[in-house]
């Protein structure tokens, strides 16, 4: 058996000569790039990568080394489509992926829409975003939001896309891939949900209590102290308050904020009975244009990828490669394809900055499909 010390000096020649190898290879891949620069052939060519792959595994003395050579040829493939992806982008190939920069989003002589009725949580975001007197309009669906939008009834949409305690909101999601509108704001709003009932109502009144199933499930641990209540179930947080109102029971009570006992002439019979004192909603402002703030920090995509290994990891290393920060990745079954899931993913930037472009112009390149869903 041979000494370390040894061999080592031996593996340290060879990286040597690895690095030298490899360094001639990316400068012919230079040349290839100024190519496709040229003649605007893309950089991508899956089919030709995978039949090179497959000679190089075959020249290889092992099942075990095959595979190896595969996994290092992958990645070395890689980085020479990185190189070339941004050697397009210094010659301004490809741009900022036609959206355009404003200073600040209007927000005098436009129309608001929301989901709900006054006094849902996202009525609040509305006003806490916009102000008290944007003019606005509600709507029964999410869907029917962005409708409004689509049709120019509405300049913006607000609408919940995650909750700190309950997760994503699955809908928000399959609508942005549907529709041509986008992401170009976001605020939160804290729940403090209150038990509200009619103004003759006490505590010891009570026998039923509506609310979303999340208002429900957000005050869990409040309603376990009250196992005789009846919970039910209804489309939004003030529509419990505003149904409370109508029916005049004094048995009845709503699961809801403080500005929807406002609005509907409610008493608040308990206050902050959630039991995530921090629990928050985080509300998106939707448009129909492409537009993003001077400033904006956060940029939104999703994309499919084949059904294949290391499809994802190969997405994911355009972020590492141009040293960006991945905030948040989530994923949603498509519909009609069983087992097979479209990506949504989040990542610091702003889409003027090289590194963003390159990034999302290789994922674009790669991905089966690809959309920006806004940057904020």
């Amino acid at each position: 058996m041979r000494e370390l010390q040894d061999i080592r000096p031996e593996i340290d020649t060879i990286d040597e000569q690895i690095v030298t190898l490899f360094e001639k290879r990316m400068g012919l891949c230079e040349e290839v790039a100024k190519y496709k620069i040229a003649t605007g052939k893309k950089v991508f060519d899956p089919k030709r990568e995978e039949e090179k792959l497959k000679v190089l595994q075959s020249k290889a003395n092992s099942k075990f080394n095959g595979h190896c050579v595969v996994e290092l040829f992958s990645q070395i493939m890689a980085m020479s489509r990185k190189m070339q992806y941004q050697m397009l982008a210094e010659q301004g190939t490809f741009t900022k992926m036609d959206f355009t920069e404003v200073d600040k989003l209007r927000k005098t002589e436009i129309c608001v829409v929301y989901q709900g009725v006054e006094g849902a949580y996202s009525h609040q975001a509305m006003r806490q975003y916009f102000g008290e007197g944007v003019k606005n309009f509600h709507v029964p669906s999410f869907r029917d939001a962005m409708e409004a939008i689509q049709q120019g009834k509405a300049d913006y949409a607000v609408l919940p896309i995650e909750n700190s305690s309950a997760g994503i909101v699955n809908d928000i999601y399959d609508l942005l891939v549907q529709y041509e509108n986008y992401i170009v704001a976001e605020t939160f709003v804290k729940a403090e949900h209150c038990l509200l009932g009619i103004k003759e109502a006490t505590l010891s009144d009570i026998k039923t209590v509506y609310s979303h199933p999340q208002g429900l499930m957000q005050c869990s641990k409040y309603l376990e102290n009250h196992k005789d209540w009846i919970q039910r179930s209804d489309s939004n947080t003030a529509a419990s308050a505003k149904k409370v109102l109508e029916d005049g029971d004094i048995s009845q009570a709503a699961i809801a904020s403080a500005l929807a006992g406002e609005l509907y002439g409610l008493k608040i019979l308990a206050k902050q009975i959630n039991y995530n004192a921090e629990n928050t909603t985080r509300f998106i402002i939707v448009a129909k244009d492409k537009l993003y703030q001077k400033g904006a920090k956060k940029v939104s995509i999703c994309f499919e990828i084949p059904h294949a290994s290391g499809t994802l990891y190969n997405i994911l290393s355009h972020i590492i490669f141009n040293n960006l920060s991945m905030t948040k990745i989530e994923s949603r079954p498509i519909e009609g394809r069983n087992w097979e899931y479209r990506f949504f993913l989040d990542l610091e930037g702003n889409l003027g900055e090289i590194s963003v472009i390159n990034a999302l112009y290789g994922i674009a390149e790669e991905a089966m499909e690809f959309k920006i869903l806004g940057n904020f």
